[in-house]
């Protein structure tokens, strides 16, 4: 099986490449992919699920011209070739009423303002990359590095 791919989409260079150091970590297990807008993302998204890539996280800011972060993760939501998929909402302009339209229509699993803590992010990263894998049925031993071991552990208990 290929590697499980994460998404992260910003239409700010310098944000996008500071993700890329965040996520650095995640490369050896996964293939981290930046786009710079949601139309780019959703071509992506395609290309990989045609050739029978997992799309197991997109993280995306929620200004961006054309297709707001909002309206992307909203699509993906009602595509049902990404119900497993984790959502992530990174903004720092997001409004009251697109959160909620984000956690309400889009399903997100996560929300977290710019400017982000490194540690956060990861610690957040690595608990929806887990939930997604064991909710996938993906075989987890060989990602057991990189998963957030107490999710990890609660949920493999809970299947007891």
């Amino acid at each position: 099986m290929d590697k499980l791919n994460i998404i992260y989409v910003d239409d700010q260079r310098e944000v996008l490449s500071t993700l890329s150091k965040d996520l650095e970590v995640f490369e050896k297990y996964f293939s981290v992919e930046e786009c710079e807008s949601a139309d780019e993302a959703l071509e992506l998204v395609n290309e990989l699920d045609a050739s029978g890539g997992l799309i197991a996280l997109i993280i995306s800011d929620h200004i961006m011209p054309g297709k707001s972060g909002v309206d992307f993760l909203i699509e993906i939501n009602n595509d049902g070739r990404f119900g497993q998929t984790k959502k992530m909402l990174l903004t720092g302009q997001a409004t009251h009423q697109d959160t909620i339209t984000a956690i309400n229509q889009a399903n997100i699993e996560k929300y977290i303002e710019k400017p982000w803590k490194s540690e956060e992010l990861i610690d957040s990263v690595k608990i929806l990359l887990t939930e997604y894998i064991l909710n996938a049925g993906i075989d987890y031993e060989k990602y057991t590095p990189i998963l957030h071991q107490q999710t990890l552990f609660t949920i493999l208990q809970s299947r007891v």
